[in-house]
């Protein structure tokens, strides 16, 4: 009898929340941030329902058919971005944006990195941040470039 192939599957789970944030950076000047981000820069901010879609990949586990548990998926998700980021003004209450531009690239990090200290080594694959219908960032982690 052959050995049996490993199979790979990636599998996903969304959720969504809703934060507020203003596009402002601490290295631009007010007129060179209200041009840069026009009306996402309003003093006062405004606010999106943000969907995330989170994809693991991993062998499908012969024994119980899963690459992970959904159940133990949705548990991190809860830990890593529902609960520091639904309901909030990023950039007032989640510290890592007050030094950070809250833009939907930089949300995709902060997710990857929650994600990352929670999700067993090497699973997490890709983390997909819908700000509206029209605009999503797809983070994968290993993509940096080096200056």
């Amino acid at each position: 009898m052959s050995p049996r192939s490993a199979r790979l599957a990636r599998l996903s789970r969304s959720v969504t929340f809703s934060a507020c944030h203003r596009l402002h950076s601490k290295s631009l000047s007010d007129e060179e941030n209200l041009k840069l981000f026009g009306k996402c820069n309003n003093p006062n901010g405004h606010g999106h329902n943000y969907k995330v879609v989170v994809t693991v990949r991993g062998e499908i586990d012969p024994v119980s058919g899963m690459v992970m548990n959904l159940t133990d998926l949705k548990e991190y998700m809860q830990e890593a971005i529902m609960e520091p980021l639904d309901h909030k003004n990023l950039d007032k209450d989640v510290p890592y944006f007050s030094e950070v531009v809250s833009t939907t690239e930089n949300v995709a990090v902060f997710i990857w990195d929650n994600l990352q200290k929670l999700l067993p080594q090497g699973i997490l694959y890709k983390v997909e941040v819908h700000e509206t219908e029209q605009n999503v960032v797809v983070y994968k982690g290993e993509e940096t470039i080096v200056k």
